[in-house]
C-alpha cells in the first residue's frame, strides 16, 4: 500500500480510480489494488441493486465507488420542464436534420421517435429519483465512496453518505468549482482537464491541477485526484508530485477486454491517435470530448443547427445513436462511419488490446519506474 491518507482511507492499495459504466471492470480494478467506481446514471433502483449484488459476489470483500449525476438544482427552464413541455421545445428541424443525416449514410429513420418523453423524464436528477438510488448504494457495505459527476453534491446526497460513513467525491473543471466542493464540505475533489472523455472543460490538466491545489490549501488536507488525459503510470506520477492524491481514468478502460464499448467503437479506439476527438455539443447539449466521426462532423457545418441545451440534444442524439450502434455491429458502413463514444485525447496511449487488471499492474510497474527517475535527478549528499 502506498503511504497515502486516501489508500488508507478506503483500503486500498494504489490510488489509481476506474470510472466505467461496466461492472466487470469495477471488480477487475479493486480486486488488482485499484479503486473501481460503478458510473450509474440511467439506472433505477432495481438495476442498480441487481448491478452492486453482482459487484459484491465477485468483488472479493475489496472496497468499490458508485458515480451518479444530480446537479445542486435545475438551472434552465428545459431541466425543470414537463414532458409535454420538453417535447414541444423540440424544433422540428433539429428531428429533420438527425433524419437527414442518417438517411445520407443509408440508414432506415422509420419509427425513430417512437419512444415518447414519459412525465417522469429526468427524475434521476433530482432528489425525488436520486435519493433511492443512493439508497440502494450505501446499502451496500463495500461501497466506500459516492461521486457526484455534475456540480456541487447536493445536500440530501452528503448528509446521507456522511450519515454512512462514506465519502463524497465530486468532479471540479475549474478553480472555482473546486472552492464550491471545498466549502459544501465534499471529501474529495477529482480535478479533470480538458482532455478527459465526456463533460469536460477547456483547462488543461496540466495547468488545473496545481491551481486546484494551492486554491485548496486553505481548507484543509482535501485529497484531489487528477483526471483527464491520464492512461499511464507514468503520467499519474507526475500528477502526484504536483501534489494529487492519486488519479481518476475513465477512457484507458474502455479498450480492455471487460469494457462495455461496442466492437467497432474499440477498434477505432484502438487506431485513434490523440487528436481523433472532439469536444462537442452533438451528444448532450454540453460539451463532451468524443471520438470524431461522420456524426460529430456533421454537427460541426456550417448549416448545421446548433445543439440544443441540456437535455434537448440527447432526446434527438440517443435514438439515432442508438440505432447507428445497433447497424454498426451488423457490419453497416454507415453506422461504422457515424459511431462514436466517449473517450479522451489518451486514447492515442490505448494501442494494444488488454485487461483491466493488466492496465492496473502496468500503471504500477510505470509509476514505480517513474518515481525511480525522479529520485535519480535527486544529488545525494
Amino acid at each position: 500500500m502506498l503511504k497515502s491518507k486516501l489508500c488508507e482511507q478506503l483500503g486500498i492499495e494504489f490510488p489509481l480510480f476506474a470510472f466505467s459504466h461496466c461492472r466487470d471492470v469495477v471488480v477487475e480494478v479493486s480486486k488488482a489494488g485499484g479503486f473501481g467506481c460503478l458510473g450509474a446514471t440511467g439506472h433505477t433502483p432495481e438495476s442498480l441493486e441487481i448491478e452492486l449484488q453482482w459487484i459484491d459476489h465477485h468483488i472479493d470483500n475489496k472496497p468499490y465507488g458508485v458515480d451518479i449525476l444530480v446537479p445542486a438544482g435545475f438551472h434552465n427552464k428545459e431541466e425543470s420542464a414537463t414532458a409535454k413541455d420538453i417535447e414541444a421545445a423540440i424544433p422540428p428541424g433539429h428531428r429533420a436534420y438527425v433524419e437527414s443525416l442518417l438517411k445520407k449514410h443509408k440508414i432506415d429513420t422509420n419509427n425513430l421517435w417512437d419512444n415518447k418523453i414519459g412525465d417522469n423524464h429526468g427524475d434521476n436528477m433530482r432528489e425525488v429519483g436520486a435519493a433511492p438510488v443512493l439508497d440502494v448504494a450505501l446499502a451496500h457495505p463495500r461501497c466506500q465512496m459516492l461521486v457526484n459527476a455534475l456540480g456541487v453534491p447536493p445536500d440530501f446526497m452528503r448528509e446521507k453518505a456522511k450519515s454512512a460513513g462514506v465519502l463524497v467525491g465530486a468532479l471540479a473543471g475549474a478553480k472555482e468549482h473546486a472552492i464550491k466542493h471545498a466549502e459544501a464540505g465534499v471529501d474529495v475533489v477529482i480535478v479533470s482537464g480538458t482532455e478527459a472523455g465526456g463533460h469536460c472543460g477547456e483547462i488543461s490538466t496540466m495547468v488545473v491541477l496545481p491551481e486546484v491545489i494551492r486554491a485548496l490549501e486553505p481548507y484543509g488536507d482535501i485529497p484531489v485526484l487528477a483526471a483527464g488525459g491520464i492512461a499511464t503510470g507514468r503520467q499519474m506520477a507526475a500528477a502526484m508530485t504536483m501534489g494529487a492524491a492519486g488519479a481518476w481514468c475513465g477512457s484507458v478502460w474502455l479498450t480492455t477486454a471487460e469494457a462495455e464499448t461496442l466492437p467497432t467503437v474499440k477498434q477505432k479506439m484502438l487506431t485513434a491517435t490523440s487528436r481523433h476527438t472532439v469536444r462537442s455539443r452533438s451528444r448532450t447539449g454540453k460539451p463532451t470530448r468524443q471520438l470524431r466521426s461522420a456524426w460529430t462532423d456533421a454537427w460541426a457545418q456550417e448549416n448545421a443547427p446548433q445543439p440544443l441545451p441540456m437535455p434537448l440534444q440527447g432526446l434527438i442524439s440517443e435514438p439515432a445513436l442508438g440505432r447507428i450502434s445497433k447497424l454498426s455491429e451488423s457490419g453497416h458502413e454507415g453506422a461504422k462511419a457515424l459511431a462514436t463514444y466517449w473517450v479522451g485525447q489518451a486514447v492515442g496511449l490505448m494501442n494494444e488490446p488488454t485487461t483491466s487488471k493488466q492496465v492496473v499492474y502496468d500503471f504500477m510497474e510505470d509509476f514505480g519506474l517513474a518515481i525511480e527517475r525522479v529520485s535519480g535527478l535527486i544529488e545525494k549528499n
